[in-house]
């Protein structure tokens, strides 16, 4: 009897053996199908169409020690990185022109990388060719599903910038004040706020918030607009959200001036600080009022 069991029980070990080796096959093989699949990926920029495939090679020889074989950021070099590596898979990026929680379009991935990222080890690509870029934002987006079932937001709207003023600027510091930047980035812009050191990003590693005084540029470009789209579109896998539900796109204008007053860099917005006297804001001190910027009278009719 004890024979017969023990001869049942080795059937059955090997039976599941099996049964689960298959399996893991069969996932093994769909796994590689789906990748496959992927590879097709392209991209579009203007009259540029991008490949996937073609960009192995670029992919494996620039990319791959930071970013890792499967795009998970878990490249060799990973450990000794900080800020870390983009981990691909999740279809999530920090620098956009679409709102918070959708996926990039191929123009903002193509621009990033060109332009790099200032403060962490990722640098400018822009020795690469247009074609070679195209096929490399291909490449980074056949990482994630997401670019498989879902379409890029369509870009926020940025008006025309209007001219610097001073009431701008005292409002962009109502602003600053009202929405609470100062907590992370300080009173003065030097990313010394009271929550500057217990940040972190969605996967729980610190993270420092942008200091405005040190001279370098931010991550995601140096112009108004870029600033412009930093706050109203959100830095995602950050604590930076956006603030477009907050701030209405002409206020939007008097941030992006009065943020300019803390940079270092000569500026008709930091003279005109200057000419004000402008201290930093008080975070104790009651929110004042926003004074409307004016807005010019029309020009008569001829």
């Amino acid at each position: 009897m004890r024979a017969t069991l023990l001869k049942c029980s080795l059937v059955v070990s090997v039976t599941v053996g099996v049964f689960f080796a298959l399996s893991g096959s069969a996932s093994a093989q769909i796994t590689r199908y789906q990748e496959d699949q992927r590879l097709g990926t392209e991209s579009h920029i203007g009259n540029v169409t991008g490949h996937a495939k073609a960009a192995a090679m670029d992919y494996r020889r620039y990319c791959v020690g930071c970013h890792g074989d499967d795009g998970d950021g878990m490249g060799a070099n990973e450990p000794w990185l900080d800020p870390k590596p983009r981990n691909f898979t999740l279809g999530q990026f920090k620098c956009r022109s679409t709102p918070t929680g959708t996926l990039p379009t191929d123009e903002d991935l193509f621009d990033t990388i060109a332009r790099g990222l200032d403060r962490s080890n990722m640098p400018p690509w822009n020795t690469f060719t247009r074609q070679q870029r195209a096929d490399l934002v291909a490449y980074v987006k056949h990482f994630s599903p997401k670019f498989q079932t879902e379409k890029p937001g369509t870009p926020i709207q940025i008006p025309p910038e209007p001219e610097v003023t001073a009431d701008r600027i005292k409002t962009g510091q109502v602003l600053f004040q009202k929405l609470e930047c100062w907590k992370c980035h300080g009173v003065e812009g030097k990313a010394n706020g009271p929550s500057a050191d217990t940040l972190q990003d969605d996967q729980n590693r610190p993270i420092k918030p942008y200091d405005f005084t040190d001279g370098t540029r931010p991550k995601c470009g140096s112009s108004d607009q870029d600033i412009y789209k930093i706050f109203m579109t959100g830095l995602d896998g950050t604590p930076m959200p956006s603030f477009a539900d907050n701030v209405k796109p002409d206020e939007a204008w008097d941030l992006v001036f009065y943020l300019r007053t803390l940079q270092p860099m000569h500026s008709k917005e930091r003279q005109i600080a200057k000419q004000l006297g402008l201290k930093p804001i008080d975070p104790n001190a009651p929110v004042p009022e926003a004074t409307p910027a004016a807005t010019p009278a029309p020009a008569p009719q001829q």
